[in-house]
């Protein structure tokens, strides 16, 4: 008698450390190890949200840098080097990071290239930048590839391009910036300078645009949706959530039945999801 072997499904689970100025940081992995998107929050304060997930430090392969800001590299030199995890970037973001003088370890034997477009491998993902406008030294969203899942993750988009939404329509599953709700920007303290600079095609999307882009892009291939890096002066998590909603209904998308929508709050550990 023969008999077929069985491997059971591989589990992947993401979640975030924190979304937004206050710091980002992003989990993807599996029962055995992950990476890390972005390191913008403190070292202990990333040591003991990836504890309260049951994750150990050491099995992360690798950080991910989209670009230089602080808010996303605030613990890369403690990662890179008193940890010795790897850090990838671009040239350009790499630059960045060493000329930032709010970065105390400066980043040596852990430092790694990309080139955008050119996929690249660690472990059981491949991972493919691609370029996002933004008024940073460089930036960049990523395609990752693993098993039989593919992740998006578009986060201070001024502006959707071509080749971003190229990289969305083929995820699954997919976190994007929803930045600030248009009026409450309009109406609120902030300079007309920084207004300027949020809306100026190198800033950020606001509520209504990523919305609008969602629902124009949405096909049966995407399962999940996180919105991210909210405003915590022009923006709010149902008002984040609501705006994309109602886009979504008037291209008939219904949330729950046709497509899950999550927001990522600010400086605070997210539901771990598992897929």
């Amino acid at each position: 008698m023969q008999y077929e072997l069985f491997y059971p499904e591989e589990r992947f689970s993401f979640f975030s450390l924190g979304s937004g100025s206050c710091g980002n940081c992003y989990y993807l992995g599996n029962g055995s190890y992950g990476i890390l998107i972005d390191a913008g929050i403190g070292m202990r304060t990333t040591k003991k949200r990836l504890a309260e997930n049951g994750i150990d430090l050491a099995s992360i392969r690798a950080v991910l840098i989209t670009h230089d800001h602080l808010d996303h590299i605030k613990a890369v030199g403690a990662l890179g080097e008193k940890q010795h995890i790897p850090v990838y970037a671009t040239r350009g973001v790499h630059k960045g990071i060493g000329s930032c003088r709010f970065v105390r370890e400066k980043l040596n034997g852990s430092r790694r290239y990309f080139e955008k477009g050119e996929p690249f491998c660690i472990e059981g993902f491949t991972i493919t930048a691609f370029d996002v406008p933004h008024d940073s030294t460089d930036h960049n969203g990523f395609f990752i590839q693993f098993a039989n899942q593919t992740l998006a993750l578009a986060t201070d988009v001024g502006a959707i391009t071509a080749e971003i939404e190229a990289y969305v329509r083929k995820a699954k599953h997919l976190i994007i910036e929803s930045n600030y709700d248009e009026e409450m920007l309009r109406l609120g303290s902030y300079p007309y300078s920084l207004k300027q600079r949020i809306t100026s095609g190198t800033g950020h999307l606001s509520n209504r645009q990523t919305g609008e882009f969602l629902a124009d892009i949405y096909s049966g291939n995407l399962q999940n949706i996180w919105l991210c890096h909210l405003s915590a002066d022009n923006n709010r998590p149902e008002i984040a959530y609501e705006t994309t909603e109602q886009c979504l209904l008037r291209k008939g998308i219904k949330i729950g039945e046709d497509i899950v929508l999550r927001v990522l709050k600010r400086n605070t550990l997210s539901q771990r999801i598992e897929f």
